[in-house]
């Protein structure tokens, strides 16, 4: 069943995050997040400053103004948590490799290694997979004030970008992209379920910024096990 796929594959990803080779890249990764989470940050209230006092929206009264620099901070926040997956994104295209590696020695031995992918063509998937995983959001985000229609667009549309670029950047490693692709539409039901444990695990504060690590190690083993069932063609 896929479920148990998913589950499986999700227990072990979680077990190779506290795993030695892992921590080590595990604090670069959460440094990077940080680092660009903090950019970010830094970018949006310079931008939310510079907008109310050009357009003259600060008064001559303190509580007023404090108010306004409240709802601001408040919307900034909001906003970075549909933020937090186009940065994982970029995060996870960056340390793919080293993590990919480390899931296929510790658990695959016996198994044809991964082909590591340039660091061009790694970022370059990663700054794909944030762009549009920046304009899902910002539709999500758009309908933030909307009851239920809000946490539903949310998990719908990170579980489905998720599941689908999570998985097609672990898969990239041992077959084509296209083919890659095509076992992920064969698949789409699987991967659906595994992106949106990623999506709540980006919905849960602090734990989100574990989301580029385990979402590899992840489709890593969830690949291994669709491959392994023969639900798609072996790897040329």
């Amino acid at each position: 069943m896929p479920i148990v796929l998913v589950l499986q594959a999700a227990i072990k990803a979680a077990r190779q995050l506290v795993s030695p080779g892992f921590r080590r890249i595990l604090w670069r990764s959460l440094a990077l997040t940080i680092l660009l989470l903090a950019v970010v940050w830094f970018a949006l209230t310079r931008l939310i400053a510079y907008f109310m006092n050009g357009a003259d929206i600060l008064s001559d009264y303190p509580l007023i103004d404090t108010l306004a620099f409240f709802f601001a901070g408040v919307g900034i926040f909001i906003g970075l948590a549909y933020i937090i997956a186009p940065v994982s994104a970029v995060v996870a295209g960056y340390f793919l490799d080293d993590a990919a590696e480390l899931v296929e020695k510790e658990h695959y031995p016996g198994d044809p290694p991964g082909r590591p992918l340039s660091f061009a063509r790694s970022l370059l998937y990663g700054l794909r997979f944030a762009g549009l995983s920046l304009l899902v959001n910002a539709v999500a985000l758009i309908l933030f004030f909307i009851p239920v229609v809000n946490v539903a667009a949310f998990f719908l549309a990170n579980g489905y970008l998720l599941g689908r670029e999570y998985f097609e950047l672990a898969a990239g490693r041992f077959r084509p992209m296209p083919e890659a692709a095509a076992m992920r539409t064969a698949n789409r039901g699987t991967v659906f379920a595994a992106g949106l444990v990623l999506a709540i695990l980006i919905a849960i504060p602090i734990l989100n910024l574990l989301t580029p690590l385990f979402g590899v190690a992840l489709m890593v083993h969830l690949h291994k096990a669709l491959a392994l069932r023969g639900r798609a063609p072996a790897p040329a």
